[in-house]
């Protein structure tokens, strides 16, 4: 420990373990997570302002009632603006570590952006003001591995160790950045849609991706985005090349893998959870789509998309 950082255990109630966290720089955070819970345990989070946030996870997994699970091979990567309210949850008996980057945006924009920058589709998603906050769900790539193993077994004390906290708190956002670029340079020359078009269709996304179990309907989706039925569907399909139905399958079938993955509940009751009602209908779209039956998978069997 160094005089910059803060430590904090967890009530002997919920666990053991603790949080590390310190300010690197004015406006830019950083948290180091180690715990282990003893029961299911869950937070409630109101609805609140939101800073730019990087998580990514070392070990296990973290549920939330409005974004994927988070862990294994997906990470968080949010904007500033308003966030809406949820609920984290945790497993009982598995130890979750992770860092936690927030950084202000006003000191994102006034210390490392320049004018072109600033007016780029990609920074602007990050800056939302009194919207709702734009997330990303980004894959974990070896690199990022590696930064944050980096991160956890720092070589240096005192200020070197800060300065070099910095160093990979910028590389990590860069990272991030350069991720969304890209996914935002391919919607450019998405067959013609209009910028506004591309920014709805993100936003029908979003709702799909947070609300995969009981999503809305068609023209209710259509409707919260602004968008005929028509545009929503072709254009949906033309900018992320799968249909609606499609993309809600896959986030259905990989929440069940990563849940199955954590082995502390039956293929049962994971295919209730991620909104299949049939269970052979469950288990004949997932060994489609990971080559391995749901048992298998949670009996530990590794599948070709695992890394």
């Amino acid at each position: 420990m160094d005089e910059f950082e803060e430590l904090t255990g967890v009530p002997e109630c919920l666990g053991r373990g603790y949080s590390r966290a310190m300010e690197l720089l004015p406006g830019v955070w950083l948290n180091f997570l180690d715990i282990e819970y003893y029961q299911d345990s869950g937070m409630k989070v109101s609805a609140h302002e939101h800073l730019i946030q990087m998580t990514i996870f070392s070990s296990s997994f973290m549920g939330c009632s409005i974004y994927p699970l988070f862990g294994g091979s997906c990470s968080y990567f949010s904007g500033s603006g308003l966030s809406p309210a949820y609920i984290e949850r945790y497993q009982g008996g598995q130890r979750i570590t992770h860092i936690n980057v927030e950084i202000d945006p006003d000191v994102l924009e006034s210390a490392f952006l320049d004018d072109h920058q600033r007016k780029s589709d990609t920074i602007r998603q990050l800056f939302k003001g009194e919207e709702w906050k734009a997330s990303f769900y980004p894959k974990v790539t070896p690199e990022m591995r590696s930064l944050v193993q980096q991160m956890w077994n720092v070589p240096y004390r005192g200020a070197a160790k800060r300065m070099y906290l910095q160093a990979k708190v910028l590389e990590l956002l860069a990272i991030h950045l350069d991720l969304i670029a890209e996914d935002t340079a391919q919607n450019q020359v998405s067959l013609g849609l209009k910028p506004k078009t591309i920014e709805r269709l993100h936003q029908a996304r979003a709702i799909l991706t947070t609300q995969f179990v009981n999503p809305p309907s068609l023209p209710e989706l259509a409707q919260q985005v602004g968008l005929s039925h028509r545009t929503l569907q072709r254009g949906f399909q033309t900018l992320f090349d799968t249909t609606i139905v499609g993309y809600l399958k896959q986030r259905r079938l990989d929440q069940a893998e990563q849940l199955l993955r954590q082995g502390n509940r039956s293929v049962a009751e994971v295919a209730l959870l991620v909104g299949y009602g049939h269970l052979g209908h469950f288990a004949t779209a997932f060994k489609r789509r990971f080559g391995i039956t749901p048992s298998q998978c949670l009996a530990g069997k590794r599948t070709s998309l695992l890394e």
